[in-house]
């Protein structure tokens, strides 16, 4: 994927966010790969601090619906924040994370799983039973320790810093990302 797909995907995010808030945007949505299975996170942000972030971690659906949904539900279905108001449209700051798959993470113990993590590249996704969180590489910034990263994604999932059990699963995955300037 390349800058021009991001000129095509931030567009279209945002006007699915405006179009949901009765506000009229369109963008243009006819490139033929946006007709190809993808998965994203679009995270939303208002002067460099988190207003929205929700994902699919996997493709089932076209990267066009997957942009779309993601993008609305951001905006008004995040469960941390209060929907977002048209007149906070022109202060948020979308970005948009397409991922490539996921792939399952072979280890022995927790040190094992933490010695393979690579700060700054990879997404993470944590599984236990019905516990689930997942973090993507931009989270490295906040939190460039393994251990630390590790112990906060549990948290998410939630459970305490210091579990861990057999049944554990890491998964990883990359990121291209786009943020509008």
């Amino acid at each position: 994927m390349s800058n021009e797909q991001g000129n095509v995907l931030l567009p279209l995010a945002r006007a699915a966010i405006a179009q949901a808030l009765n506000v009229p945007l369109t963008a243009e949505e006819t490139a033929p790969w946006l007709s190809e299975w993808g998965a994203c996170f679009v995270t939303l942000t208002q002067y460099g601090e988190l207003r929205g972030c929700i994902g699919t971690l996997q493709a089932y659906r076209s990267l066009r619906e997957d942009v779309k949904h993601n993008a609305v539900a951001a905006a008004l279905r995040d469960p941390r924040f209060a929907p977002l108001s048209a007149q906070e449209l022109n202060i948020t700051d979308i970005e948009i994370s397409l991922l490539s798959p996921t792939q399952k993470i072979a280890f022995i113990n927790e040190a094992d799983a933490l010695a393979q993590l690579r700060p700054g590249l990879d997404g993470v996704v944590f599984e236990y039973g019905h516990h689930r969180s997942t973090f993507l590489p931009q989270v490295w910034k906040q939190i460039p320790q393994a251990k630390q990263f590790m112990a906060q994604l549990k948290r998410k999932a939630g459970l305490q810093d210091n579990f861990w059990a057999e049944g554990v699963n890491l998964s990883r995955y990359s990121v291209t990302k786009w943020h509008e300037k």
